[in-house]
């Protein structure tokens, strides 16, 4: 049985290091330009290129975003910005524009390319035409249902990959194609800024649909709806980890989570709930069908939403909306995650405040949880000792009970 890729997002080196940590075979990560995530911390090139060697050095893969739909002024400056990924050498770089993917073909001689969601490739057609283009892989719209994934991969067999989303938001447009934001706020998701108005809670004002939103009390917008519904919505978010068979079968060569904005808690949670499923599907079955409360329990311990799964099953309906809220549900709290172990003591930055006598709980990298007490712990800036720790971002010096080795995530659940 062919065992899918794993691909986690990273919005920074930190989350990187967790991501493969617990389990993921490759992570995709955005540079400072061209990235359709503005507001992730991002990596500088300098950073870029630390995160390649580091992914390699530990025989995992990494690849570059750069899938903006661009300008005629945007178009030398990714020239000279592929000039330099080609260089630094990431195993792939994600594009959505054809005239970028030009430009990719004539300088991205040793990286491979893949076609991000953004370009909505919703049939074999276009796939074929991405692999006649010398395309490595493309990232299906998340519009696709189950049968449809199939039906492409069966077409296109070895010949060119195939990736699809299965866990993270879901956009309104297809794959995240939006023009709302910038209609609303000047910022516009295909150039990485989007503010998330389809998650804005309003409120109809008159009979003539006029509306506002809790925080924009002075701008009016009028509600436009045909027989295909309203196109203002707040979707539940994509998780397939009880489809872990039906996503294998389908011979999908990697499975991808959205979330380069995401906390290092749930890159960690996440990374090795799917990592845990995957192996027990491919070693043995019967293990996996009967872990799957315990996938949706360890799932549900960092912060999330209300649960869908998406067009995979059919098309959507009024039962993978939200419609009193859009906030997320912290099902766990992260405390630190550990950088180094000096014989009987752990240091790490503290994320959420703990105390002395309190139990944390080790996410340990074999799926096992287990407590730990503090028995003693230190301010690393003043070398005092201390009970509690209620300040963020506190440099710790924490003897437990037992060890914690570095890298792994402290939590109170």
């Amino acid at each position: 049985m062919k065992k899918p890729e794993l691909l986690m997002p990273a919005g920074d080196f930190n989350t990187l290091k967790i991501a493969y940590n617990y389990g993921a075979d490759a992570c995709y990560i955005g540079g400072n330009f061209f990235s359709l995530r503005a507001n992730a911390t991002n990596f500088s090139d300098e950073e870029l290129e630390v995160a390649i060697k580091y992914a390699h050095s530990i025989k995992k893969k990494i690849y570059i975003t750069a899938n903006i739909f661009a300008f005629n002024d945007d178009l030398e400056k990714i020239r000279e910005y592929f000039l330099y990924l080609n260089k630094i050498k990431p195993d792939g770089v994600l594009i959505s524009d054809l005239g970028v993917l030009r430009i990719a073909n004539e300088i991205l001689t040793d990286v491979d390319i893949h076609i991000s969601t953004q370009a909505n490739t919703t049939n074999l057609s276009a796939v074929l035409f991405y692999r006649d283009l010398g395309v490595k892989r493309v990232v299906l719209a998340r519009e696709l249902s189950m049968k449809d994934i199939e039906f492409i991969k069966s077409k296109v067999k070895d010949s060119i990959e195939i990736e699809t989303f299965i866990h993270g938001s879901m956009c309104i447009s297809f794959s995240g194609r939006c023009l709302l934001s910038n209609f609303l706020t000047g910022k516009s998701s295909n150039l990485g800024e989007c503010t998330h108005p389809c998650r804005w809670k309003y409120e109809i004002q008159n009979k003539e649909f006029e509306f506002i939103e809790e925080t924009r009390r002075d701008e009016k917008y009028t509600i436009i709806e045909n027989e295909r519904g309203s196109y203002i919505f707040n979707s539940k978010d994509l998780c397939m980890i009880e489809h872990i068979d039906d996503l294998i079968n389908a011979n999908i060569d990697s499975l991808k989570v959205e979330g380069r904005m995401k906390s290092e808690l749930y890159i960690a949670t996440i990374a090795r709930v799917y990592r845990k499923a995957i192996d027990d599907y491919v070693n043995d079955k019967e293990l996996y069908k009967n872990n799957k409360d315990i996938y949706i329990d360890e799932i549900k311990k960092c912060t999330y939403r209300e649960y869908t799964t998406g067009f995979f099953y059919g098309k959507p309906n009024e039962k993978t909306q939200v419609y009193d809220e859009s906030t997320y549900i912290n099902g766990a709290k992260l405390c630190g995650i550990v950088e180094k172990v000096d014989d009987d003591f752990s240091y790490f930055t503290q994320k959420n405040k703990f105390s002395v006598n309190d139990e944390l709980e080790v996410m340990d990298k074999n799926f096992e949880n287990r407590k730990v007490k503090v028995l003693e712990m230190f301010d690393v800036d003043t070398g005092k000792t201390i009970t509690t720790c209620p300040h963020s971002k506190q440099k710790l010096k924490v003897r437990f009970d037992n060890k914690v080795d570095v890298g792994l995530v402290l939590r109170i659940v």
